[in-house]
């Protein structure tokens, strides 16, 4: 066979893939799969989330007010295990937000100011996958998230809690324990959950399943 005729082959089998579309999971949009699934991982950290409110009450006795910075980055997983798997524009955001309408509804204490606070940490997790183009969710990208959520979340409670009242040394040690905290519980913790679940088989036709299978 000449060289011509087996390119002309190869061209021939290649055409296909080159002419397929692409599946829902990788086009722009959320299709009713990710909303649901979205709406599903809301529910379930906003009850995680409520969880972890007596975690720091208990923390608290011991710690004082860093036990708040400690857990602090859990409270930011949901959003990054979310990301990681439907990964499009605003699945963070969306997640902090769904999870406090979750909470407010089953009655946490703090009422509406829950809905500032999950505008804030929403739009903290956002920006690293926003900055990326929402092309890559690697380990430091989550990690950075984590990371992102802390400073924008002291941000915040530097002005709701009036820590300029606090000794300079102990709100720099709240800011490090909160970032680190955002880091590990945050980034790395979400993302462990989330290729735990990815294994099950689960998000099968999520953006998450074309995509690992394709870096194979």
């Amino acid at each position: 066979m000449s060289n011509e005729t087996r390119n002309n082959t190869s061209n021939e089998a290649e055409a296909p893939q080159r002419n397929r579309p692409l599946p829902p999971a990788l086009r722009p949009g959320w299709t009713m799969r990710e909303t649901v699934t979205l709406a599903i991982i809301g529910v379930v950290f906003a009850f995680l989330y409520l969880g972890w409110v007596q975690v720091w009450l208990v923390l608290q006795s011991v710690a004082g007010p860093l036990a708040m910075d400690v857990l602090m980055g859990f409270w930011f997983s949901g959003s990054i295990f979310a990301a990681w798997l439907i990964r499009k524009p605003f699945v963070a955001f969306s997640t902090a937000m769904l999870t406090v309408f979750v909470q407010i509804l089953a009655g946490n204490p703090s009422g509406a100011i829950l809905l500032l606070t999950g505008l804030v940490q929403g739009a903290g997790s956002e920006v690293p996958f926003a900055l990326t183009r929402y092309k890559r969710y690697s380990y430091p990208v989550l990690m950075a998230s984590g990371a992102c959520t802390s400073v924008f979340s002291f941000i915040y409670t530097w002005f709701r809690f009036s820590y300029w009242e606090l000794a300079g040394g102990l709100v720099l040690t709240m800011f490090i324990i909160r970032v680190v905290s955002g880091v590990v519980l945050g980034g790395v913790l979400g993302r462990v959950l989330a290729g735990a679940v990815h294994r099950t088989g689960v998000t099968s036709g999520l953006a998450v399943d074309y995509q690992t299978r394709s870096a194979e």
